[in-house]
């Protein structure tokens, strides 16, 4: 079975990952919302530079087990970057990056953000879910999930969960082309 490529990931209701600073202050954090059962599905995390700048101010690393690359646009930044043992820096384009950890058995990859490092995996038709949480929230502005530009994709929702807090949990499958499915019965 292939490893999938799965986004798991919070936004606004409109929209946005993070605040205009990259602030993530307004993500709930008042149960586990399906992350321990999602966490144990994936083996490899794949980021954006500036989401791993943020991973670093959470003690302890927030990914313990996982394989986890870095993906940058500035290799200039490897050498002080890579003094971190627990990461793999990255300058590749994802599809060589995934076709390389794909060969290995394992589990599922997580894609997790940011918004630039998302619209270049969905440009190569590399994300095969997104797992959204969407947070009763409006920021106004912020970092978007999705930005400008990115290649439109067709999704088919495979469920949805309200909780309590008002989050709502959609899991949608990408339908990739040349793949027809049809809704079960």
């Amino acid at each position: 079975m292939t490893r999938r490529v799965r986004l798991f990931i919070a936004s606004s209701l409109d929209g946005y990952i993070a605040g205009p600073k990259g602030g993530i202050d307004w993500l709930f954090h008042d149960q586990d919302y399906g992350y321990t059962e999602f966490a144990a599905s994936v083996d490899t995390v794949l980021m954006g530079r500036r989401s791993y700048d943020a991973s670093l101010a959470f003690e302890p690393w927030p990914y313990p087990g996982m394989a986890a690359w870095v993906f940058t646009r500035h290799p200039e930044a490897f050498p002080k970057a890579s003094d971190d043992a627990r990461v793999t820096f990255t300058a590749r384009p994802p599809a060589e990056v995934v076709e390389r950890i794909r060969k290995r058995k394992g589990k599922d990859l997580w894609l997790l953000g940011g918004g630039e490092l998302v619209r270049a995996f969905l440009d190569a038709g590399l994300v095969d879910e997104i797992v959204l949480a969407i947070h009763p929230v409006v920021l106004g502005r912020g970092i978007p999930l999705f930005p400008e530009g990115t290649r439109r994709t067709s999704l088919r929702l495979a469920g949805s969960r309200a909780y309590d807090s008002g989050l709502v949990m959609l899991t949608y499958e990408v339908k990739k082309a040349g793949k027809v499915r049809r809704p079960s019965r």
